[in-house]
């Protein structure tokens, strides 16, 4: 059947307005739940993206630095100070005097071992109870590279402390004084070891500008070590030595216990100045991060 021209007229004004219709209708639940699909695990994941590392600072955070702090005490200042005053007594046996150049190396030595030693034999008493993973050849290289620098702050203690005391400085500048000093011969031979050994230890990093920012804070740390070591001499303007009481170590003191009194005194100087980096320090920054 043809239709007549009114009647296609009318036939298409119908369709436009159903067209229209649908164009201009709701969008139907099915686009909707599209939409959902593709845009909200989107927007899920930026959020926990931004959400993860408070999540990770915060699982961490400042209490695992005082942890660490503490086993550094333990492990490396207070064997470190230990092998010092230890060796300072081989010195005198072998009859070096306390201004000589062999006694500063002696007693430098000294450090040096007791860091080394404290650390190796820490870090395999853990792996045998606690920890089966931990690499004893990286342990050994982080320990040789501690001992270096120590060798060079152990070294430079006894110099710098007769210096400012020969020039009538305070206990107290004595003290701060041989904080900067030997801090800074720390800091020095640690990045001079690291030069060194990273080119045949393959666990040493070599020198960087980012591990040179953590070598700063953990010298500036090494250095209240050997302020707080000042206080074990008894005999040096001792209405002025605010440690003598708990540092002290006193003519007739024998030789073992001497030792233990140098061992707590570094250790108790680290943990001090440490904790204090550890509040400053912001989150990344610090060389226990």
């Amino acid at each position: 059947m043809i239709a007549s021209p009114a009647m296609r007229s009318m036939l298409n004004a119908g369709r436009k307005t159903l067209n229209l219709r649908l164009l201009s209708g709701p969008v139907a639940p099915s686009m909707v739940k599209v939409r959902d699909f593709h845009s909200s695990p989107v927007q899920c994941s930026e959020a926990l993206a931004e959400e993860k590392p408070a999540a990770v600072e915060a699982s961490g955070g400042i209490m695992s630095r005082f942890v660490v702090t503490a086993e550094v005490s333990v492990s490396k200042l207070f064997p470190g100070g230990f092998g010092w005053q230890t060796a300072s007594v081989v010195a005198g046996n072998m009859g070096y005097a306390t201004d000589s150049l062999n006694f500063a190396l002696t007693t430098g030595f000294g450090d040096a071992v007791g860091v080394l030693g404290g650390h190796v034999t820490y870090y395999g008493l853990k792996k045998m109870a606690v920890d089966s993973s931990i690499n004893m050849s990286k342990e050994f290289q982080t320990g040789f590279l501690l001992g270096c620098a120590a060798m060079c702050s152990g070294t430079a203690w006894q110099p710098l402390v007769d210096l400012f005391q020969g020039a009538g400085w305070s206990f107290l500048g004595v003290f701060t004084g041989t904080w900067v000093g030997c801090g800074s011969a720390f800091y020095v031979g640690l990045r001079g070891s690291r030069t060194i050994l990273s080119g045949f230890m393959t666990h040493i990093e070599e020198p960087t500008f980012e591990n040179s920012v953590h070598d700063t804070t953990l010298s500036v740390a090494i250095g209240g070590a050997t302020g707080f070591f000042v206080g074990t001499d008894a005999a040096y303007l001792p209405e002025q030595n605010f440690l003598i009481d708990v540092l002290g170590i006193k003519d007739g003191t024998p030789d073992l216990t001497a030792s233990a009194i140098a061992g707590t005194s570094t250790a108790m100087g680290f943990a001090a100045s440490q904790s204090a980096v550890n509040v400053v320090y912001p989150s990344g920054k610090c060389w226990i991060d």
